[in-house]
């Protein structure tokens, strides 16, 4: 609660509105082991898929969150859960490849225009790796944006949770 990790009216439907979505990206990637989620906040997706991924060899996903309380948060769910997690209080841009390593997917989710994750990904986006972004009812409206940029290479995902939003795999930039 004093960190707002999630909006107070999403609280009576955690499950739903938080879990069930967060677990929309590994269904997209079930084969990824290695992920990097930026903007983790209160570990959606990103936490979520870590707990996930625990006890498989290799796996690891790291959570990257500039907000030291948050980054603190989710230390604390990591240990308590056995997540394969790492957490980075840092910001998205120097963490990158120097202290992800090579991964095979890229999440976040309410953390920016697509526009703006396509620049925040870039790096991370060698041959082979996904970038899955949730997106809400304007959904198209950034894609269009993004492709002024971007050259992409996007599948979209209609969400199980929001009839009204989609997952964006993007597969090439």
């Amino acid at each position: 609660k004093s960190q707002n990790l999630v909006a107070p009216a999403t609280l009576g439907r955690v499950w739903t509105r938080h879990m069930a979505d967060s677990l929309q990206v590994l269904a997209a990637a079930p084969d990824a082991l290695r992920w990097a989620d930026l903007g983790s906040g209160a570990g959606f997706p990103g936490m979520v898929t870590a707990i996930c991924l625990a006890g498989r060899p290799g796996a690891v996903v790291h959570l990257v969150e500039s907000n030291k309380g948050k980054a603190a948060f989710l230390r604390t769910v990591a240990r308590e859960t056995g997540a394969a997690a790492e957490i980075h209080a840092a910001r998205i841009e120097p963490v990158g490849r120097t202290r992800a390593g090579r991964v095979d997917a890229v999440s976040a989710r309410a953390l920016a225009p697509l526009a703006d994750l396509c620049a925040m990904v870039a790096p991370l986006m060698t041959p082979g790796v996904r970038a899955l972004f949730h997106k809400g009812q304007d959904f198209a409206a950034e894609l269009a944006a993004a492709t002024q940029s971007w050259d992409l290479d996007v599948v979209e995902h209609p969400s199980r949770i929001d009839p009204a939003g989609r997952i964006l795999e993007i597969r090439r930039m």
